[in-house]
């Protein structure tokens, strides 16, 4: 297996994409938005040509997975295939540092032995990459299937140059990081301590939550018992304060497991879960020594709420993305889902408060009891203190956990489960994409400040060839020229960064320029990142006066910011001619995809315009309007309207006229009155036939260089002018028919007047 196909986690096919989603409103429940249409698509030579994407990539390298954004430092640290690397934020196509980071030759060879790929997965592949200090960092790779950490010097300040690893200075990665390139790992380090989510075995079985690094013993989860962990797949560890005390700091980890309260019957199923663990946690003193003794787990419920209570299900977690607020201690989590389902395809976003996250782990604990063994809400009496507190001054006196009763041990042993599941905020997601050929990812949020107030504006990755919640998909960006997926997404104060297997890319925030001229254009796009300065679209910068700045998101209504717009009322013309009989292809296409298109028509500037209504004879496409057999009153002025969130604006006037078919041939019949009224035939379109039969000498030599290269003979070359001679090439007998027999027989000349 490719190292490329070992870190991927969905199917690749024909590109990767990169959804923008802007939540217009304040969070309360409502229905989500069951598919959407992005109001801009822009393909991959779009956004390298005209918006700042950039990329990069190495030679003999893959696998960007683990990126570290410092603010500080100006840098972009990457972890990658056998290398770690610090680019430029503001440019990563500009690689400054680089180090060479390889599994030793030893290891590799014991890998191969293992039956692993040598080329493939037998290097050492960058999983974790954190800040430690000031001036150094924290990196852990694969190893080839023998895990390895070190220490990272990168200097205090941006100007200072250093990247160095000292490789005699390594450590154990057991615990940190995964053996094997394919499987996920998930960590956070507070202060010296380091929580990890990984499988600390070569076979990939014995799964765990470990505490490593810093002065606390080394704490992790009770080994080989399902009802702590059962086949989890990691994704996500934060770090959130419970209270002002310290010691009440809980670690939180999101994941995905075989769910252990699954029907009988019904094989194997995932569940997404959330889990927690305090800070301060030292373990049992007598029963579960150097175990957590405060670990709890529930489900985290993404669901569309359907008739009879059968819920549609999203249980794939596949991403968290924790949004900070002004208070530290609630922030709101962002999570994507897929499901599972053979029947339903689809992914989805919902969205957590702690306060529900906290009400769940404060709610009944599930138990098995009953003939079946049946997982019920526990009615019994829940020792003191309760089995999930940190031992602290807020919740009682006890120092630590080594002085918890064993009762309380013994119970938090055997009840790791919640019966109560968290569910998200206005019980069902905020935005979900049913049977679209792309699965979501990666997910990043950005709150941004506007003219109206406070949006949060999510980036969802794709694994593709992308009070009331209203979203609005803003835009479809084809980041990747590949099909790779993202595996990892980095967002700055004005860029976002996204690595793939394959290469990492960095696109601005905003692409005001993209939504056109116009003020209407630029208010119809509701881009809190953008706003109409009186010439142009431009980037929203809050705090600053400016006279003419126009922005209104929640809105959107150019009726009322654009009244003054100089340009709204100039519309671009288009010249079409049509001949009678044949097809005419009126073309009319908006930027934004969102649009409604309505045509109108008026034979002259005089006459009143009236909808032009479709049937077989006119027909509508996704590009415009098709005219079959064109007749002569089809001849007037068309004017292409588009209709979005309420505004209807004209983008294009078009002025159709219609040529008689007697005219576009000049051939006449007898007894046709136009020729005993002394009307000319028109023969216009003969200069037009000759350019295309006899294409310029240059034309010539392109083909010939065209055939030569598939495979025939070149023809042989034909002078300029007079006929052909000897050693020359004839005409082609079929070019030569073509021409003798256009027209009337009485105009042609004689056959040494042509020009071949």
């Amino acid at each position: 297996m490719s190292p490329r196909g070992a870190t991927s986690q969905t199917p690749a096919m024909s590109r990767t994409l990169l959804l923008l989603l802007l939540l217009l409103r304040g969070l309360a429940a409502g229905r989500p938005q069951a598919a959407a249409t992005p109001r801009l698509k822009l393909s991959f030579p779009e956004l390298r040509a005209r918006h700042g994407l950039r990329l990069f990539s190495l030679e003999h390298s893959c696998c960007y997975e683990a990126l570290l954004l410092d603010e500080e430092r100006g840098r972009l640290f990457v972890g990658a295939q056998n290398h770690l690397l610090s680019l430029a934020l503001d440019d990563i196509s500009q690689r400054d540092r680089k180090i060479y980071w390889p599994a030793p030759v030893e290891w590799r060879e014991e890998c191969n032995w293992a039956g692993k790929d040598i080329t493939a997965e037998c290097m050492n592949f960058v999983k974790i990459l954190h800040p430690y200090n000031r001036t150094h960092l924290y990196a852990c790779g694969t190893g080839a299937f023998h895990p390895v950490c070190a220490f990272i010097e990168a200097g205090q300040h941006a100007e200072e140059p250093v990247l160095k690893l000292d490789p005699h200075h390594t450590e154990d990665g057991k615990g940190k990081s995964p053996y094997d390139p394919r499987h996920t790992a998930a960590s956070v380090l507070v202060g010296e301590e380091l929580y990890s989510g990984v499988a600390t075995d070569l076979m990939g079985r014995d799964f765990t939550i470990f505490r490593s690094l810093g002065r606390r013993p080394s704490i992790r989860t009770e080994q080989h018992d399902s009802r702590w962990l059962n086949e989890p797949k990691f994704v996500a560890v934060f770090w959130v304060p419970e209270s002002e005390d310290p010691d009440d700091d809980k670690i939180y980890f999101f994941f995905r497991e075989t769910a252990v309260e699954r029907q009988q019957g019904l094989g194997k199923t995932s569940f997404a879960r959330i889990g927690q663990i305090c800070r301060n946690d030292m373990g049992g003193q007598r029963s579960l020594v150097n175990k957590w003794t405060t670990f709890l787990k529930a489900r985290l419920v993404c669901a569309v709420p359907g008739p009879d209570g059968a819920d549609t299900h999203f249980d794939e977690l596949r991403d968290v993305f924790l949004l900070q607020t002004r208070d530290k201690r609630n922030p709101l989590i962002y999570a994507i889902f897929s499901t599972s389902s053979s029947v339903f395809q689809g992914s989805a976003v919902c969205v957590y408060t702690m306060a529900d996250i906290r009400r769940a782990f404060l709610g009944p604990f599930a138990h098995k009891e009953g003939p079946n063994y049946q997982w019920v809400s526990y009615q019994g009496r829940v020792p003191y203190p309760r089995p999930g507190m940190c031992p602290s001054k807020t919740f009682g006196t006890f120092g630590s956990t080594k002085d918890f009763p064993d009762e309380v041990i013994q119970f938090a042993r055997h009840h790791p489960l919640m019966y109560n599941p968290v569910l998200p905020h206005g019980q069902r997601p905020l935005f979900l994409q049913a049977a679209v050929p792309y699965t979501f990812t990666r997910i990043a949020v950005d709150r941004v400040t506007a003219a109206d107030g406070h949006y949060d504006v999510l980036f969802i990755g794709t694994g593709m060839y992308w009070h009331r919640m209203e979203p609005l998909l803003l835009e479809e960006l084809q980041v990747f020229q590949d099909a790779s997926p993202i595996i990892s997404l980095q967002l700055s104060s004005k860029r976002l960064y996204a690595g793939s297997a394959t290469a990492l890319a960095q696109l601005p925030l905003h692409r005001c320029g993209a939504y056109g001229k116009a003020c209407a254009e630029c208010c119809l796009a509701r881009d809190p990142y953008c706003a109409w300065d009186g010439n142009t679209c431009t980037r929203y910068v809050p705090n600053t006066k400016r006279r003419f700045r126009r922005q209104d998101v929640r809105n959107g209504d150019p009726n009322v910011l654009c009244s003054e717009d100089p340009r709204q009322d100039t519309v671009p013309q288009k010249q079409l001619y049509g001949v009678e009989g044949s097809t005419v292809f009126l073309e009319c296409i908006p930027k934004s995809l969102q649009a409604h298109i309505l045509w109108t028509y008026q034979r002259t500037l005089s006459d009143p315009q009236r909808e032009v209504q479709m049937d077989e004879r006119v027909v509508r496409t996704e590009r415009g309007v098709l005219l079959r057999s064109v007749k002569r009153s089809d001849a007037g002025l068309y004017l292409c309207h588009a209709t979005e969130h309420g505004f209807t604006q004209p983008l294009l006037r078009l002025s159709l006229e219609v040529i008689g078919a007697w005219q576009a041939t000049g051939v006449a019949s007898a007894g046709d009155p136009r020729l005993a009224a002394g009307i000319p035939r028109k023969v216009w379109y003969r200069d037009f036939l000759q350019l295309v039969e006899r294409p310029p000498l240059g034309a010539t030599d392109k083909v010939c260089q065209r055939l030569w290269s598939q495979g025939r003979p070149p023809p042989a070359p034909r002078s300029p002018a007079g006929p052909p001679g000897r050693g020359q090439r004839e005409e082609p007998r079929r070019a030569r028919r073509r021409r003798t027999h256009e027209g009337p027989r009485a105009e042609r000349g004689p056959r040494s007047a042509s020009p071949w």
